[in-house]
């Protein structure tokens, strides 16, 4: 008994620590990609079409052959991003929210929308200070939120490496609630992951709208391919969220395993 109990308290750390390590890479992976493709992209400049990343902390640019591209080599890889937005732009939806990628030149992050004060004529009311068009903030909240989510979310990840290592650190407790809550990431992801894009497809009146004016709001890919207007659209896990399930596993097999454990010692 003895044995056999050691072996499961001894596992359910090695497997305890192999969870730790996989959410530490799952922070840093990419862990979904969307792509648009379109005869007006070849394939030759774009392998994968305008596509993105998606990460826990923000949005980066997934094009390949962009990034090969001498002339832009030193924007930092964000040509997909201001292409994908600029195709978003003509639909009527709003930015795409970068996150921690925000260009930190700019006063305001991409996401945010502004629109000009109007007279009552409809002109453009004029600042008297600046002899510019006045501009009033109209950020849907949601962006704001789903922003302060991705730059925070390093925190939360502090989090759940902390409750991961209590877990691992105290034999003798099952401490259940400190595996579950890092166990959970990869639906942490897709829960936020599938809101959004809810909410972009369903949000289409950035500046009244589009060019496509028959569009309905519509529910975007989330996994495998679709069409927007002329717009092929493919969605897929990468490898992120590989590592993300792979924690979900480990972590699962650790609290089996520390359980089997106390009950052995009773």
């Amino acid at each position: 008994m003895n044995k056999k109990t050691n072996k499961a308290g001894l596992l359910y750390k090695v497997f305890g620590v192999i969870g730790l390590g996989l959410l530490i890479a799952t922070f840093f992976l990419p862990t979904w990609w969307v792509a648009l493709q379109s005869r007006q992209y070849p394939k030759a400049m774009y392998p994968k079409g305008i596509r993105i990343e998606f990460r826990f902390d923000g949005v980066y640019n997934g094009c390949e052959g962009v990034k090969e591209r001498a002339e832009i080599t030193t924007n930092e890889g964000a040509e997909c991003l201001v292409e994908m937005n600029a195709i978003n732009h003509y639909i009527g939806m709003y930015p795409i929210v970068h996150g921690v990628n925000t260009d930190k030149t700019r006063p305001y992050p991409e996401y945010y929308v502004f629109n000009t004060v109007k007279e009552a004529n409809g002109d453009d009311k004029i600042s008297t200070e600046t002899g510019k068009p006045i501009e009033i903030d109209v950020t849907p909240k949601y962006l704001k939120f789903l922003d302060g989510v991705l730059k925070n979310s390093k925190y939360a990840f502090m989090l759940f490496g902390l409750l991961l290592i209590i877990f691992i650190a105290t034999p003798k407790r099952v401490n259940s609630l400190f595996a579950w809550i890092p166990a959970l990431v990869p639906f942490y992801f897709l829960l936020l992951f599938g809101y959004s894009m809810y909410w972009y497809g369903h949000h289409l009146g950035l500046h009244g709208g589009g060019a496509f004016n028959g569009i309905k709001p519509f529910m975007p890919t989330i996994f495998g391919e679709g069409k927007v207007a002329q717009f092929g659209t493919v969605s897929y896990p990468y490898i992120g969220f590989g590592t993300a399930v792979l924690t979900f596993i480990s972590i699962m097999l650790s609290l089996l395993l520390k359980k089997k454990a106390i009950r052995d010692l009773k």
